[in-house]
């Protein structure tokens, strides 16, 4: 399938979608956020990362930051924290350097890694969008967490990508439909900056519609 630019989902809206559907659907379909101290310190360190326009050449090594990427299969758009260019003889051309390019993806995290696959699928996306932009193989990629200053080296396996399409297929349906999940509690709720808007415990049982309107003299429902 093939999406029109005005269709575009934003990619980086796949870390908050894995973590919690409910979530994604607040911040990327109701237009309602609101930071708390992860939030803002994860957008020190990106501000770190992305300096658009940035470009660095190392011996055999070109990096480039805040690099603009999407993709028409997948219907996103986005922006690369860094992704570096290695010298190969089997990579890609690049416009205005000479030699041939292998790209490898670099996303910057705050904190430490995570057990579920949230940062790895938001690399993976990336790593499709460039693969598809430059008509390439990226097969691995990389994550670096700012609390432990370390690199975590991501294999973009067949099942991390079906992960990513599957994903990316029902974030378009919800949008399609301004479709907010109900509330599905967990011990996850505590670190959500969103939990104050959620309301997960008050709309366990019932919507926060219907809350508002029992509140506003609406009656039973």
């Amino acid at each position: 399938m093939i999406y029109a630019e005005d269709e575009y989902l934003q990619l980086s809206g796949i870390q908050h979608f894995s973590f919690c559907r409910r979530q994604w659907a607040l911040m990327y379909i109701e237009q309602q956020w609101k930071d708390n101290l992860r939030t803002i310190e994860g957008e020190i360190l990106h501000e770190r990362a992305h300096d658009e326009g940035y470009f660095e050449k190392r011996g055999e090594l070109l990096i480039v930051r805040g690099l603009p990427i999407q993709s028409q299969t997948l219907g996103i758009s986005g922006q690369c924290d860094v992704v570096e260019f290695h010298a190969d003889p089997f990579g890609v051309t690049l416009p205005g350097r000479e030699g041939l390019w292998r790209p490898y993806p670099v996303e910057y995290k705050r904190g430490v890694a995570k057990v579920n696959d949230a940062d790895r699928l938001q690399l993976c996306a990336q790593a499709m969008c460039l693969e598809e932009m430059l008509c390439c193989e990226v097969p691995e990629g990389a994550l670096y967490y700012g609390k432990t200053r370390r690199r975590e080296i991501v294999i973009l396996s067949g099942e991390l990508r079906e992960a990513v399409l599957s994903m990316f297929a029902e974030m378009h349906e919800y949008h399609r439909r301004g479709y907010t999940p109900k509330v599905k509690t967990g011990s996850f709720c505590r670190a959500c900056s969103l939990n104050e808007v959620c309301l997960p415990k008050l709309c366990k049982n019932t919507s926060a519609k219907e809350y508002l309107h029992r509140e506003l003299g609406g009656g039973e429902t």
